[in-house]
């Protein structure tokens, strides 16, 4: 064994051939495998439509014995959308923990910690998806390529999400595809298609364009009194999920006139005298506090760059009336301890993260 410990890092959505035969040859390579499982705090989508505990279920079937003896070790690796040096912490110190950990629980003697023992990463450094890599010049890089063509999770999810599933059969495990073929009964999966329709339909509506168009849209990040203003959506896509009021920059306005434009649709917020005027609005609108949020993945709709306005409204004991309107099933305020991240659409939770530091 070249290796005490050999991290792998990814999605696992869902867990397929190529990614059993990294783990496998890492297991013969290193006497323990750790396996940071990304997006457990994400709501799902079509993207990400399977939560950890979920993607953890296929790897324990896959590798039962592995898990089992403790060569295999799991763990989860939150987003940090906005704050990659964060992310990295994270994925160190997750790492440092299960090492710890597991020496601890062998009895190993460590008189310098993680580097008594020698570590490396696993991965591929295919494209820029794979610059994370670069980040843990402390462990060695581990390159391991799978022999089963180019297929990636993205195809299996086209094939898998639709009104007559393929399973993926020959790019998947078979406890996996057992797994999958469960899942097709599951009010999740009846959502997920839906999605997944409704984007095939926007994204073909201007499949005729000479070249993908580039949205531009605005969000509102509104407080008071230790709340944030959020809406459910009313429809897809992220139907049902929490969001910040927004939309889409009308062709004639300026971006502070479309934000306020859209809160004031979406929320009807008010106060005892009706509905708060647009120049109230304005006023609140903390200087120097908007953002772009431009990530070219954001949004499964297409290239999409939001501005968001950071609105601070007066603390006071009675929060301003609001009202769902417009495309939201209900506008409401949240406490802001009370907010889960894997309640959100798309990335508002990482904007409000970056916005307003919670």
């Amino acid at each position: 064994m070249s290796y005490d410990y050999l991290a792998f890092i990814g999605r696992f959505q869902p867990f397929h051939l190529g990614h059993r035969h990294v783990i496998a040859s890492a297991l013969g390579q290193a006497r323990h495998v750790i396996v940071l499982v990304g997006s457990p705090n994400v709501a799902r989508s079509v993207k990400n439509p399977f939560t950890y505990d979920e993607r953890a279920d296929m790897i324990r079937a896959v590798f039962p014995t592995e898990v089992a003896a403790g060569r295999l070790v799991m763990a989860p690796i939150d987003d940090f959308a906005y704050n990659d040096t964060a992310w990295v912490a994270a994925v160190q110190r997750i790492v440092t923990r299960a090492v710890l950990d597991h020496a601890n629980g062998a009895r190993s003697i460590t008189l310098h910690g993680v580097e008594d023992f020698r570590i490396g990463l696993v991965g591929h450094a295919k494209d820029a998806s794979s610059s994370y890599l670069r980040s843990f010049p402390e462990w060695d890089l581990v390159e391991i390529e799978a022999p089963y063509g180019t297929f990636g999770a993205t195809d299996i999810r086209r094939d898998y999400f639709r009104r007559a599933p393929i399973l993926p059969r020959d790019t998947c495990p078979s406890e996996v595809v057992r797994q999958l073929e469960a899942f097709r009964l599951t009010p999740e999966f009846a959502w997920l298609v839906a999605e997944a329709e409704w984007v095939a339909g926007y994204k073909k509506s201007w499949s005729g364009a000479p070249y993908a168009p580039t949205f531009v849209t605005v969000d509102c990040v509104v407080e008071q009194s230790g709340h944030v203003l959020l809406v459910r959506r009313k429809e897809a896509p992220g139907k049902g999920l929490l969001a910040l009021p927004g939309g889409f920059v009308g062709g004639n306005e300026r971006l502070r006139d479309a934000a306020i434009r859209e809160l004031r649709e979406e929320t009807n917020i008010g106060d005892q005298k009706g509905p708060i005027p647009p120049a109230m609005l304005a006023s609140f609108i903390a200087d120097g506090a908007t953002r772009v949020f431009d990530a070219p993945d954001r949004s499964e709709r297409g290239r999409t760059i939001t501005h968001v306005f950071h609105m601070r409204c007066p603390d006071r004991r009675k929060l301003f009336k609001v009202k769902g309107g417009d495309d939201a099933a209900h506008a409401q305020w949240y406490r802001l301890g009370d907010l889960e991240p894997h309640t959100f659409f798309e990335d508002h939770w990482f904007i409000l993260q970056a916005m307003i530091g919670i």
